[in-house]
C-alpha cells in the first residue's frame, strides 16, 4: 500500500465499515484522520486515503469509496475495499464472520440483512453493543483524530488486532494441519471423534483458538464432537465441545483425581493429564453416545 499521511473521511454520522477500515488504515500507516468532504485535489493526491466518501474506488490513489457500485452489486463496503487492497479480503471473509454481515447493514440496510440472516428485523437491534455506540458517537462528534488522541489510540490498537488475527490465523491453521489428530469415539467406521492437538515445543501462540475454525475448514463439522488442546494455564489439557456438541458432557468426569475442573454446564473441562491413553479415555467417560 502507498504510503499515505493522512486519513479522510466523510463528516456527519459515523458508520461501521468507514470507522473499521480507518482502523485497518491506521494500523498499517499511523496517519491523522480527518472528517470533512473530500476535495478533487484530495482524490487526486495519494498521500491522502479518502475512505468511504468522494465515489472513487482508485487503490492506487488510496480512494476507498463504494457508493458508486450499482445498486444491485454484491454487498461491498469501504472495509471490503481497504481489505482487498492488502490482499486479505478473502482470508478476512473465511475467518471473520462479522464480516459479511456488517457488508450487509451498511449496503443494504436492517430490513434487508435481517432477512438474509433469517431473523426477525427487532433481533438486529437486541444485537448492539454499547461498545459500538459509543465508539462510532464520539467518532462522529471528531473533526479531526490525531496520535495521542484516546480514540485514535483505541481505533490503531483495533486495526493491529484485526490484521494480527487474519495474518495469524493462516500461520497457526498451518500448524495445527501438521500436527492434529482426529481420534474416534467408537471403533467403527465414521463414529464421531475429538481434535486433538499435542503439546509441541515451542508451541505457537495460542493455537487453540484456531481449532474451531480448522474442523470447520476441513469439512469436518458433522464428525467432530470435541476439541483437547495444551491448557494455556498449566502442562496439562483443556477438553472443550464443538459446536457445544451435548453428547459431551464433561460433569461426567467431574470427579476424576487428575480433572481439576468441570464446567457445571459440561461444556469444557481441564485436566492434569498428558498421556494419550488417559485423555482418550476421559473423552470416552465425557461421552454420552447415542
Amino acid at each position: 500500500m502507498t504510503s499515505f499521511s493522512t486519513i479522510l473521511t466523510h463528516p456527519g454520522g459515523a458508520h461501521k465499515d468507514e470507522f473499521l477500515a480507518c482502523c485497518v488504515l491506521l494500523a498499517e500507516h499511523p496517519a491523522t484522520i480527518v472528517r470533512r468532504e473530500p476535495t478533487p485535489a484530495d482524490l487526486a493526491d495519494p498521500s491522502i486515503a479518502v475512505v468511504d466518501v468522494g465515489h472513487a474506488h482508485e487503490p492506487t490513489l488510496n480512494n476507498f469509496d463504494h457508493h458508486q457500485l450499482p445498486r444491485d452489486h454484491v454487498p461491498t463496503c469501504s472495509l471490503s475495499l481497504v481489505l482487498q487492497h492488502l490482499g486479505l479480503y478473502e482470508d478476512a471473509r473465511q475467518f471473520c464472520d462479522w464480516l459479511e454481515p456488517a457488508e450487509w447493514f451498511d449496503c443494504r440496510g436492517p430490513n434487508d440483512t435481517a432477512c438474509w440472516l433469517g431473523v426477525e428485523r427487532n433481533v438486529v437491534n437486541k444485537l448492539n453493543s454499547p461498545i459500538d455506540g459509543t465508539l462510532l458517537r464520539r467518532f462522529a462528534l471528531a473533526a479531526q483524530l490525531s496520535p495521542g488522541d484516546p480514540l485514535w489510540e483505541i481505533m490503531r490498537l483495533i486495526g493491529d488486532d484485526v490484521l494480527t488475527y487474519i495474518r495469524s490465523l493462516r500461520t497457526r491453521l498451518d500448524f495445527i494441519g501438521r500436527h492434529a489428530e482426529l481420534w474416534t469415539l467408537d471403533d467403527v467406521a465414521g463414529a464421531p471423534c475429538v481434535l486433538f492437538l499435542p503439546r509441541t515445543d515451542p508451541l505457537p501462540d495460542d493455537p487453540s483458538a484456531a481449532l474451531e475454525r480448522y474442523v470447520e475448514s476441513r469439512g469436518l463439522g458433522e464428525r467432530v464432537l470435541g476439541l483437547i488442546s495444551p491448557d494455556r494455564r498449566s502442562p496439562g489439557y483443556g477438553l472443550s465441545r464443538h459446536r457445544d456438541s451435548a453428547r459431551l458432557d464433561f460433569t461426567r468426569i467431574a470427579g476424576e483425581a487428575d480433572v481439576h475442573f468441570a464446567h457445571v454446564r459440561g461444556f469444557v473441562a481441564k485436566t492434569s493429564a498428558t498421556d494419550p491413553q488417559r485423555l482418550r479415555a476421559l473423552l470416552r467417560l465425557a461421552f454420552a453416545g447415542g
